[in-house]
């Protein structure tokens, strides 16, 4: 059996890997380690947190005394970092819990990987380490790293700490840097839930700038089989970009939202640009694909559509997030026990 911690495993993503984890992987413990701040929800775990293979520990990955704890009782060998501040525009508003939580909680995972023996830690980052990108190319891993918001810089300093320890001391350490995700369960602060959840309510629909900002979108279940592929099969030292090749402006999924629901365009507003917004990302994940056999299953016209009918159909989850009535779940189920 392997002993994984998963860190940020409430989050959006954290969460949807750790259910593709334990229903593909039979050799899997899991440990879900998380702060549970904002954006950490247990109700996104609810039909697994019986799994005999699960268990829940809230703790803050800053928190070395406690890191070190788990790790112990639970004779931890592998460490899959998803935990991280990682709203762009929070980071603007306020950059010091981003370092504290991306750069020195990366640190104090990294200190005890080498204290114990760590067999293989994963660093989940982003693409936007690499900066923003003209009207062509794509980032490869030799990009250069140049991040333009306070988020993406404590990124890139985590993944420059996890390089470091491999290099160092020799730990076995991976990184993967994604292109921007969407499906089930993401926090209602990001572009395609928040403009779902604003169109069912016929809110207006904000859109920074001009709204041709470009993102190259992956669905968040071929996200997570990427993250396995790399976690079983990357070498160590090395960095593997993960993305499906679906460029899209943001008004164009903001018009998409919109047709899809029935809603009438007048909902969408321009408004202020976010500040040194990044105009394009676009992934070029040949090596993910050649060197370890990874290939996206989902296609963007499919996927999203199944993701506006699961927020349509799960009403009662994102109203819960947005009344603040989602933190209370932590307290009935665990504290009271």
């Amino acid at each position: 059996m392997k002993k994984i911690l998963v860190t940020g495993g409430a989050g959006f993503i954290g969460s949807n890997f750790i259910r593709i984890a334990l229903k593909t992987r039979n050799d899997f413990f899991i440990v879900n380690y998380d702060k549970l701040t904002y954006a950490g929800n247990l109700e996104n775990l609810i039909d697994i947190e019986k799994n005999e293979r699960y268990v829940f520990e809230k703790g803050d990955i800053c928190n070395a005394e406690f890191v070190d704890y788990v790790i112990e009782k639970y004779e931890i060998e592998y460490i899959i970092n998803f935990a991280a501040e990682s709203h762009v525009d929070r980071s603007i508003l306020g950059s010091e819990p981003f370092v504290r939580t991306n750069v020195l909680g990366t640190a104090v995972l990294l200190n005890s990987a080498k204290k114990f023996g760590i067999k293989r830690f994963l660093q989940v980052s982003t693409d936007e380490v690499y900066g923003s990108l003209g009207q062509t190319g794509y980032f490869t891993e030799q990009t250069p790293l140049s991040p333009n918001s306070p988020y993406s810089a404590s990124k890139a300093s985590a993944d420059l700490m996890v390089k470091a320890y491999n290099h160092t001391f020799g730990l076995d350490a991976v990184i993967t840097r994604c292109s921007n995700n969407y499906g089930p369960y993401q926090f209602p602060e990001k572009l395609i839930p928040l403009m779902i959840i604003n169109a069912l309510n016929n809110k207006q629909l904000p859109v920074y700038g001009d709204g041709k900002n470009v993102r190259d979108w992956i669905y968040v279940d071929d996200h997570c089989e990427a993250i396995l592929t790399v976690f079983e099969k990357g070498k160590s030292g090395e960095i593997y970009n993960i993305g499906a090749e679906n460029e899209k402006t943001n008004i164009e999924i903001v018009k998409l939202i919109v047709k899809e629901l029935n809603k009438d365009e007048s909902l969408i507003t321009f408004v202020k640009d976010r500040p040194g917004h990044d105009r394009r990302y676009a992934i070029d994940a040949t090596k993910i694909k050649t060197e370890l056999g990874w290939q996206p299953k989902h296609s963007f016209e499919t996927a999203i559509k199944d993701t506006i009918l699961w927020y349509v159909k799960n009403k009662s989850w994102w109203e819960r997030i947005i009344n603040g009535e989602y933190k209370n779940y932590y307290k009935t189920q665990y504290e009271a026990n």
